[in-house]
């Protein structure tokens, strides 16, 4: 209880501190998706200091409260509270020679109800620290360079990013939910010289996934031989898609390398009207790649009524990986018709009616009964269909059904009225596969406060309703933001 209102006192101190703020037009502002939106522009400079000079400064203080409580409590099952208070401070130089440059810190003090001990039992909130951190060294704080970049832009129409940065693309998100983004380290390349095209391809070394101090590989699961720590996956690539077979030990002794990097194609065009065609693709060497086909027409029906329906194609290869680690990214051997293969596929189906402010997205994803799709970079593939918060499907022979309403929604990242996003999900499981069938039912509620607009707060919530005995869940979070 004692930490309980530690919680609830840090929580109303951020939001005192919030209201008491004064702040003009926003130059940055925070997207429902979590994308933050920078509205001022990189100046020219005409020497070097006045690059540094010139350039913007970008504020953010943050406080991420979640609850968690179980059907029925046990040794794995705890019911919990964690909270994250902290912000970020990035800089974005002038732009001098076609150079600038971005620069950002990160910080996240973490509380939690659950002990060192239990560092496993953390559900949504684990992210607001570092759970190898905690458990090893007791420390609750992260602070961390999130990005360090270079950009050159004197392409026509393009730009090369180099260093720590955020990628957003179908397979890569900052997926910012809690206190710290997803970055990663490499070289991006991004052009929109291609009529109605737009193009990023990403060579990316290594992750630094939302919990984490350091960086570390993509695609590979920590074990003893990789670290004498304490839960040494934690201090590798442990993602919820990250696949558990493909470990330090497995990687090694077949001769894969354990540091192989993350190659990414993305495309958008938008040649044709009404149509928008998107295509993504990813490959780790020797081990494994994935594509994705989309295509969404938009018919107009009346004024302010337009109905799009959209689908989305994907298809893994596995280039080895399969061998090493099973078809499965829990490595169970159950279930699963080729236990040594990674190939597999998805298909998924939408339609989306939008009235004047009103969205309405109805959504079937279907996994076949193939393999697990291998995605750990916060990239979800039934996003847009049948993704709700915190639950997403990767599993073989697992069909989602969707219903999903949105009200106020805009890409402005400014919320003067506020915005609603409300979901039904039923999962069809395979139960031959330890999976179990389960409907869930979220809520999400996004303002900024009318009269101070960079000020946010977000109030969302789930509850799973599952056939798994005395596992339903209720998942809480109440999340203040304020940018300057």
């Amino acid at each position: 209880m004692r930490k309980f209102k530690k919680i609830v006192l840090l929580s109303l101190g951020t939001a005192c501190l919030v209201s008491s703020l004064e702040a003009d037009t926003p130059k940055q502002a925070l997207k429902s998706n979590y994308q933050v939106i920078y509205n001022l522009s990189a100046k020219n400079a005409d020497s070097f200091s006045s690059m540094l000079s010139e350039g913007n400064f970008y504020g953010r203080l943050r406080s991420n409260n979640f609850f968690y409580q179980w059907e029925s409590e046990s040794a794995t099952q705890e019911n919990h509270i964690t909270n994250g208070v902290g912000g970020s401070l990035v800089y974005k130089s002038a732009s001098f020679a076609d150079f600038d440059f971005t620069a950002g810190l990160y910080y996240s003090q973490g509380f939690t109800s659950v002990s060192q001990e239990n560092a496993a039992n953390m559900k949504p909130g684990q992210d607001v620290l570092s759970r190898f951190l905690y458990t090893n060294t007791g420390t609750t704080a992260l602070g961390v360079v999130g990005q360090a970049n270079v950009r050159y832009s004197g392409i026509e129409k393009s730009s090369i990013v180099l260093g720590r940065q955020i990628v957003e693309t179908f397979y890569t998100k900052s997926n910012d939910t809690k206190m710290i983004p997803n970055t990663f380290d490499g070289l991006v390349f991004q052009t929109s010289l291609f009529s109605d095209t737009s193009l990023k391809v990403a060579y990316l070394v290594e992750q630094k996934l939302r919990a984490h101090a350091d960086s570390h590989s993509v695609l590979m699961y920590g074990d003893a031989a990789y670290s004498s720590s304490l839960k040494p996956a934690w201090d590798a690539n442990d993602d919820s898609a990250m696949h558990k077979g493909l470990t330090y030990t497995n990687l090694v002794a077949n001769d894969k390398r354990t540091d192989a990097p993350l190659i990414v194609l993305d495309a958008q065009n938008r040649s044709v009207k009404n149509l928008a065609l998107d295509g993504s693709f990813y490959a780790v060497p020797d081990l494994i790649s994935q594509g994705m086909l989309e295509a969404n027409y938009k018919f107009g029906v009346t004024k302010g009524l337009s109905i799009t329906p959209g689908v989305r194609y994907i298809k893994q290869f596995d280039n080895g990986a399969g061998a090493l680690g099973g078809a499965a990214l829990d490595a169970t051997t159950i279930g699963y018709k080729n236990l040594d293969s990674l190939d597999a596929q998805m298909i998924a189906a939408r339609m989306v009616t939008t009235y004047e402010n009103f969205k309405l997205n109805l959504g079937y994803t279907n996994v076949l009964d193939e393999a697990d799709l291998v995605t750990p970079w916060r990239g979800f593939p039934t996003a847009g269909y049948t993704r709700s918060m915190a639950r997403y499907n990767w599993v073989a022979n697992t069909q989602s059904y969707r219903a999903e309403l949105m009200i106020n929604d805009n890409k402005s990242g400014v919320y003067k009225d506020v915005m609603m996003q409300l979901s039904i999900l039923h999962t069809d499981a395979d139960e031959a596969k330890g999976q179990f069938d389960e409907n869930y039912y979220y809520a999400g509620f996004v303002q900024n406060i009318p009269a101070l607009p960079t000020a946010q707060w977000r109030f969302r919530i789930g509850y799973q309703d599952t056939e798994k005995t005395d596992a339903d869940t209720l998942d809480t979070r109440l999340e203040l933001n304020y940018l300057f």
